[in-house]
């Protein structure tokens, strides 16, 4: 039998495995999200202005409810926009 070591590959293999996501309110202990820091919340947001995704961002569920009410009372108070063209 061959061993690893005598496999030749056409492409590594380790090409598609990206980083573990995490939630970067957990490993850096941030427990308030404040609305009126509209440069933060830019981060969640995409160039049309909708809100990102817990798999694309890689927030717990906690904290994504918290990001989502943040960034709809910046909106209300238009802090940021509600829907925007090329926004970052």
């Amino acid at each position: 039998m061959a061993s690893r070591d005598d496999i030749k590959f056409l492409s590594n293999p380790n090409i598609g495995k990206d980083k573990k996501k995490y939630c970067r309110f957990k490993k850096f202990g941030i427990r308030h999200i404040d609305y009126r820091d509209a440069d933060f919340l830019l981060q969640f947001v995409n160039e049309q202005g909708k809100l990102l995704p817990r798999r694309i961002t890689g927030n717990s569920l906690k904290y994504q409810k918290k990001v989502a009410i943040a960034i709809k009372r910046a909106r209300h108070l238009a802090m940021m926009p509600y829907v925007a063209d090329l926004l970052k």
